[in-house]
């Protein structure tokens, strides 16, 4: 939350310096630390030390300064009378500290009005308080009666849970003239005790010895233990198991999961048979190692049983023993040394917290005393420790972990009544660990902040053909002041997202943030649109910000495919429209399979899966003869044609779009089976009139009708034209038809005038006139004329050529096309009645 600070001036400067002078004064005195020392087992009651005194305060001063510990288990109390610190419950180093060089306990004083903190020190000395045990109160050892003088034999080490000199063992051997004691020293530093053969053993004469061995300590006085050893002679089994190492070492990371494996010791026996085998187990170790590691006693392969934890101990040594059959032992050393890893987030505790702070307390002045520890070590435990959150507070830190929250600057209560301030500790571990604690000062609320919208830009989706009304998207705004500083209301902002004037798509609930649609929207009139919202709270002055929304229409399958071509109804006639000729393709007799006939050529206007378009054939005059492309919609012959075959076929394909349902069209293909346009014109007729009757023959009779008519005013209008230009020369008609003339029945164009293009290569040929003419009636075709160009017809006048590439006009004559304006429509007429 946005604090605005304001500096004081006048006399409440003296005040601010004064306050930084105690301040300073009161850092230093915070800064010193109270040592003391003191030994174990103590009992409770006794004097530490006279802590109040050592930190400076009088008899007279304690009832005023409520001197108090705030250490988390109580070791110590402190007398409020004369301020000594006395010793609260008996102390025991070895369960307080395990087997650490040095023990101390470490805790803060708080001293109240002022308020300051002190940190005291008590370092526990040890005491010979343990005696030196060892595992089993009785060895057993199976010694050879061959086995020669000098032979030595590990024996089992003892332990003392002392520390320093107290610690130190030592062993001695009770008298016996066949064996003496070697002390041999580990790499760790300890001792290891062997027993060293002085004579050979004889069995028949003593099968078994029995000797004390006995572990001494540093202390005064000296403590004491004593292991039985139990030594049987045998006959065989010569040759002790011999470990690979002498010591083997791990290193382990904390938490490791239960069951992996640590390492693996191996020893070799050079006997045979039973002496030959070699079994393994833990020699003398401490009482948790059972419970954290375990040994194979075939494999020797050592695993974790137990959940390690660096914070509880550091490194694990213990001895390993290998038995082989007869008896024999030999023994190694295991150090294992646990990795500490990041696993204990800071703690914060908080000493002391104001209830509340003046609006008029100078600036640094204490708030809050706190108290950061992390148990891990090295760079895991290294904290720092920050605020969180925008309040006019700071953290300072003191020694030994402590922290003192003060004000940073000028408090006013109108401005603000209440902060929340979060005090953030973070380790310098990887990954960095981290916990909080919320400081709270109270406040009163302004409108100082404005609606936030959980997103700067909101994208919505909508299919297509939705009903008026229908919910778009729900936009949400949140004001972090109270009451009706928080209370957010929504419109739109920027009126309509369209033309002027017009209703804007979409409207927003003021209350929920809910954007209805107003109209039904067309994916292929509007793809997307946009408005912007305006969030706004309840304040005085009110605050408000906007966001985005972007509407995304989705395409739904509303929109069959449309064929381009052939153009669909081709054939047909509008009302008050002459008749459309039919387009046709032409296929000659010998095209073989594969041959592309046409190309069927739709579009559809949706988008996505609703526009892929497959072709399907689903009806044809012959259907073994034409197959459709799935998707290229190429019309090709499945098979060679043959001289069975119809000359006129038909050939009905459907279009379909991947929709959900699927929409189809449509498309009729006519063939004609004919090496040449001349061969295809019989046929030609004889469709356009087999179409026809069928049809209506009342459309016959009233088509030749017009027709007729039609040529009757074309005839008149251009007599009547070559009469008013005969005066100015020879017509302009008579200069067009002077250069050529065709039969009235014959073919107005070459016998090759088939070829045209679309975005493929393609046959067209054009339907005979819609009139019924016997075949019969049709003279033979005359022979061959050379065609000549527009510009030679019109005696070198430029004209615009006629596209006969799958989109010409049926009926009309390239030649008519290329007439000039004053007598094309003659031609026209004259084409269309030939």
């Amino acid at each position: 939350m946005a604090v605005r600070r304001r500096q004081r001036r006048g006399p409440g400067g003296g005040r601010a310096l004064l306050g930084a002078v105690l301040l300073c004064v009161w850092w230093r005195a915070a800064a010193e630390r109270v040592r003391y020392a003191i030994p174990e087992e103590l009992g409770r009651g006794s004097l530490v030390g006279p802590l109040a005194r050592d930190l400076g305060l009088s008899a007279d001063e304690l009832p005023a300064r409520k001197l108090r510990l705030s250490e988390e288990k109580q070791y110590f109390s402190v007398n409020e009378e004369n301020g000594n610190l006395y010793v609260n419950e008996r102390l025991d180093r070895e369960e307080m500290c395990g087997e650490s060089a040095t023990c101390s306990v470490s805790f803060e004083v708080l001293v109240h009005n002022p308020l300051n903190v002190f940190h005291v020190q008590v370092s526990i000395e040890d005491v010979n308080d343990n005696s030196p045990t060892f595992r089993k109160a009785s060895v057993n050892l199976d010694i050879g009666e061959w086995t020669l003088p000098g032979a030595r034999f590990p024996l089992e080490t003892a332990r003392d849970a002392d520390a320093g000199s107290n610690s130190l063992l030592t062993y001695q051997l009770a008298s016996n003239p066949s064996f003496s004691l070697a002390l041999k020293e580990n790499p760790g530093g300890s001792k290891q005790p062997e027993l060293v053969l002085e004579r050979v053993l004889d069995r028949e004469k003593q099968s078994s010895i029995e000797l004390v061995l006995t572990a001494v300590d540093g202390g005064d006085p000296a403590r004491s233990g004593a292991v039985q050893l139990l030594i049987n002679v045998t006959d065989a089994n010569d040759n002790p198991p011999v470990f690979s190492k002498s010591v083997y070492e791990a290193r382990l990371a904390e938490n490791l999961p239960v069951g992996s494996v640590v390492l693996q010791v191996r020893a070799t026996d050079a006997d045979v048979g039973s002496n030959g085998r070699v079994s393994y187990s833990f020699g003398n170790v401490h009482d948790d190692v059972p419970l954290l590691f375990s040994v194979n006693s075939d494999s020797g392969e050592v695993r974790t049983v137990g959940s390690l934890d660096y914070e509880e101990k550091k490194q694990y040594i213990f001895g390993l023993e290998a038995t082989d059959g007869g008896g024999l032992t030999s023994h190694c050393e295991v150090q294992i040394d646990i990795i500490d890893e990041n696993d204990n987030a800071p703690e914060i505790t908080v000493l002391s917290l104001s209830s509340s702070v003046s609006e008029d307390a100078p600036t640094g002045t204490v708030v809050a005393v706190l108290k950061v520890r992390d148990r891990d070590s090295g760079e895991n435990g290294q904290v720092s420790c920050e605020l969180s959150g925008e309040a006019p507070l700071s953290i300072v830190a003191s020694p030994g972990g402590s922290y003192k929250v003060v004000t940073a600057s000028a408090l006013d209560r109108e401005q603000a009544a209440e902060h929340r301030v979060t005090v953030v500790a973070r380790d310098r571990g990887r990954p960095a660990l981290r916990s909080s604690a919320e400081l709270v000062l109270e406040v009163s609320d302004v409108n100082d902040n404005a609606p936030v919208f959980e997103e700067a830009a909101y994208s919505a989706y909508v299919a297509e053909n939705n009903a008026a009304g229908a919910l778009v998207l729900r936009v949400q705004a949140r004001d972090a002041d109270a009451g009706a500083n928080g209370r957010v209301s929504y419109w739109l902002a920027g009126g309509s997202a369209g033309a002027a004037g017009a209703a804007p798509p979409v409207s927003v609930e003021a209350r929920s943030g809910a954007l209805y649609a107003q109209r039904s929207f067309d994916y292929e009139r509007c793809r997307e649109f946009a408005v912007e919202v305006r969030a706004q709270d309840g304040g005085a002055p009110a605050r408000s910000s906007t966001a985005t929304v972007r509407v995304f229409v989705l395409d739904r399958n509303d929109n069959a495919p449309r064929v381009l071509w052939p153009a669909a109804g081709a054939g047909a006639a509008a009302p008050g429209e002459a008749a459309a000729a039919t387009p046709f393709e032409v296929v000659p007799r010998s095209a073989e399979a594969g041959y592309l006939v046409a190309k069927v050529v739709a579009v559809d206007a949706d988008a996505g899966r609703n526009a892929w378009l497959s072709y399907e054939l689903v009806q044809a005059s012959e259907p073994a003869l034409f197959r459709v492309g799935l998707h290229s919609g190429e019309v090709r012959t499945a098979r060679a044609v043959s001289e069975r075959d119809a000359a006129k076929q038909r050939v009905v394909a459907v279009v379909k779009d991947h929709g959900q349902p699927a929409l189809s069209a449509t498309a009729t293909l006519h063939v004609v089976l004919a090496e040449s346009l001349q061969e295809a014109l019989p046929e030609l007729s004889e469709r356009a009139a087999g179409a026809e009757a069928p049809a209506a023959e009342l459309q016959f009779y009233l088509v030749l009708a017009l027709a007729l008519l039609s040529a009757l005013l074309v005839l008149s209008v251009a007599l009547a034209v070559l009469a008013r230009l005969r005066r100015a020369g020879p017509p302009a008609v008579l200069r067009c038809l002077g250069a050529q003339r065709f039969s009235v029945a014959g073919a107005a164009f070459p016998a090759d005038f088939c070829e045209g293009t679309l975005p493929y290569s393609y046959n067209l040929c054009v339907a005979a006139p819609a009139r019924a003419v016997p075949e019969a009636a049709w003279p033979p075709p005359p022979p061959p004329v050379p065609i000549l160009s527009a510009e030679e017809l019109l005696g070198g006048d430029s004209c615009e050529k006629p596209c006969l590439s799958g989109s010409a006009v049926v009926g009309e004559s390239p030649v008519a096309a290329c007439l000039p304006q004053v007598c094309k429509g003659w031609a026209l007429s004259f084409f269309r009645l030939s």
